[in-house]
């Protein structure tokens, strides 16, 4: 069924500075229209909730609009970056598609612009640089940082737009967000849409001092209050805050007093308020307060036919959406990853073996793409002059310079959401950690957004995150393993090379998917004996087992530093008692690629499965379950999982030692299993 027509005066959505003063009447009675439209529509999806025809829940953004509609109007569409939050139903409204596209949303149907995979305002543009919400709303902010930054490097005279309320201004992404955006001089409008409320939480036990804006001060930022309840001095004010960042490429921080006219959801029942407080919000409502102008200007039978055009054709639009088709299952678990471009183009280099350890083999890896690949760029703490904690990106900074490979703040949230940004953008970032350790910092971003943000929205994010981990004697935070944590949660790729050819065929692999990917060091490698490493053609295969011994007795799966250790172990027993074993380098822990391996384990009946990990809901558990479910009834004996101790990791080297399994430990253990 086709949508219908929108009222014409919602045809332009754009707002230039000077229509304000040129044309002021017809120019609010268009941003009139549009704060009419989303509250309307806020009000229908709320009564739609309670009818039971829109399910989960609906938050509002009824006493917002003079707020939003403005700063989506004054906005450039064809260049700036957004991030809505859940209060901004008529910026979404304004940026981009018809009322039925968001209305789909709502109603969780085909029509859906997420494919009904995520809920209601929890959807966005990303094609159009309307970057899709998450519930930890600070965490979205660096996400705009990244991806104006990347506007930027294109050539676009572009400004961002970044919103957090009373309540996550207490959240550290907020901080890191801020900080980052005027260390870099990148122009973003950090915009608080203050209501007084973070759900139930009054302002006074938020914080004390000064008001929020207050804090620009120190991230070396302008900043200001507002207020969006006056919204013909509020539309002038930020049309001239918009030109000033737009010209100066500087950031600023606006508090902006908004209203907290409904809760903060549907089974919100404001019952934490004070008595009178509701009433006085209502007496600021800033869309009765502007029609009372225009109709006091003369405007009072054009608002009326406004009232009524917008209001049927919100109805005509729900009598459109309301029975659309509901969701088909049959190709839900198809969209957990982007699928791939086309192969990026490779020079045939190296073309003579170089002799590398495995840190060289990464360095070499990383120069390859910042010479051949202009939308790469590197970024960590430390990596810049110094070369990171491992002199991985050692002599980087100087060959290719700031804007491609630069240091970052103490933050490794915030900056892996600039790196999110910079991907969904186009960019393809590499993100170094100094210790896959403090990926936790980062978790949210890495899990729930980067992970998660093709299902959700249908945009790639090709980003590669360095995790160097494993044990080198340096205690519990330095030397984690963490794939089995991260990898529980879907969307996420990971490779474990153990090898410098193996190292430098992953980082490629890493780069060149669309997806975001771990790419898990252990320590103890990077010093290795020297071996050649080329240009690998067939460089992708590193996603899939590589068989290294060939065998009878069992099937043997380890990766990352484990392998040698298990190479070792094999050949000890194949000489000392004649035991022979498939042993496999895993290489690709997701997703993972176990046809060869299935074929030897139905062949050999045996399973050992070797890993630094803990032992106890180690990696080795998920291998040891999905390979015997399909072949129990070959199995000759349990399988044998061998991992590291359940304890955090120790520091003294005695300890460390007897933490982690050596050839001594594997062998008994292999022995008694085989015995």
């Amino acid at each position: 069924m086709a949508f219908p027509t929108p009222p014409s005066i919602l045809a332009d959505r754009a707002l230039r500075s000077d229509e304000l003063g040129l044309q002021r009447d017809e120019t609010l009675l268009r941003i009139y229209a549009w704060m009419h439209l989303a509250r309307s529509a806020d009000n229908r999806i709320l009564d739609l909730f309670r009818q039971g025809l829109i399910k989960g829940t609906v938050t509002g953004g009824m006493g917002n609009e003079g707020l939003i509609v403005p700063l989506a109007l004054l906005a450039d569409k064809g260049q700036d970056v957004i991030s809505f939050t859940h209060r901004d139903f008529g910026g979404h409204l304004i940026w981009s598609d018809h009322l039925c596209d968001h209305l789909n949303q709502y109603f969780a149907n085909t029509g859906s612009p997420t494919k009904a995979r995520e809920g209601n305002i929890h959807h966005g543009d990303p094609k159009n640089r309307s970057l899709p919400m998450i519930s930890h709303l600070g965490i979205m902010l660096s996400n705009v940082v990244g991806a104006v930054d990347s506007q930027r490097r294109r050539g676009h005279q572009a400004v961002g737009f970044a919103f957090f309320g009373d309540g996550s201004s207490s959240t550290g992404d907020v901080h890191e967000s801020m900080n980052l955006a005027s260390l870099l001089s990148l122009p973003v409008v950090f915009v608080i849409e203050n209501n007084k409320y973070a759900y139930s939480t009054p302002l006074k036990e938020q914080y004390t001092g000064a008001d929020l804006w207050q804090r620009a001060t120190g991230y070396g930022m302008e900043g200001f209050a507002a207020d969006a309840t006056d919204v013909e001095t509020f539309t002038a004010t930020l049309s001239a805050t918009i030109e000033k960042v737009r010209a100066t490429s500087r950031p600023v921080l606006i508090e902006v007093n908004t209203l907290r006219l409904r809760g903060h959801a549907a089974y919100d029942t404001c019952d934490y308020m004070p008595k009178g407080e509701s009433e006085a919000f209502f007496a600021q409502d800033p869309l009765p307060r502007l029609r009372t102008k225009l109709a006091a200007a003369g405007h009072t039978d054009k608002l009326d036919a406004l009232d009524a055009e917008l209001n049927a054709f919100l109805e005509a639009c729900i009598k459109v959406s309301l029975p659309t088709a509901r969701p088909d299952p049959a190709s839900l678990a198809d969209g957990l990853y982007a699928p791939a471009s086309p192969p990026l183009v490779w020079q045939s280099e190296p073309a003579e073996p170089l002799q590398l350890n495995f840190a060289q083999a990464i360095n070499a890896a990383q120069r390859k793409i910042l010479a051949e690949q202009p939308e790469s760029i590197i970024l960590g703490q430390d990596i810049g002059t110094y070369g990171g904690a491992f002199k991985v990106t050692e002599g980087l900074l100087k060959e290719f310079g700031r804007s491609r490979v630069f240091n970052t703040p103490l933050a490794e949230s915030g900056c892996t959401g600039y790196a999110i940004g910079m991907a969904v953008n186009g960019h393809r970032p590499i993100a170094e950690f100094q210790f896959a350790d403090f990926a936790t910092e980062a978790t949210t971003q890495i899990t729930q957004n980067a992970a998660t943000y093709f299902f959700r929205s249908g945009a790639a994010c090709p980003l590669v995150l360095r995790f160097p981990c494993g044990t080198v004697q340096l205690g519990s935070f330095h030397s984690q393993e963490l794939e089995s944590s991260f990898l529980s949660y879907p969307g996420l790729k990971a490779i474990y090379p153990s090898n410098p050819q193996d190292a430098f065929d992953a980082v490629l692999a890493a780069y060149e998917d669309n997806n975001p990917v771990i790419l898990f060091e252990n320590k103890a490698l990077y010093r290795c004996k020297k071996q050649p490493v080329i240009w690998n053609p067939d460089f992708r295969s590193v996603w899939s087992p590589k068989q290294l011994r060939t065998g009878e007795y069992a099937t043997f799966i380890s990766y990352g530093d484990m392998v040698h250790l298990a190479e070792t172990v094999c050949d000890y027993l194949a000489e000392e008692y004649e035991m022979t074993f498939d042993l496999f380098d895993l290489r690709g822990l997701a997703p993972l690629q176990l046809d060869a391996i299935q074929s030897s384990l139905a062949r050999t009946g045996r399973l050992v499965v070797l890993h630094e990990g803990r032992r106890t809901h180690g990696f080795g558990a998920e291998l040891v379950a999905r390979l015997t479910e399909d072949n129990f009834a070959h199995l000759k004996a349990a399988p044998l999982r061998i991992g590291s101790m359940d304890i955090p990791v120790p520091f003294a080297l005695e300890l460390e030692q007897a933490y982690r399994p050596d050839k001594n430990a594997v062998i008994e253990k292999l022995v008694a299993w085989m015995e």
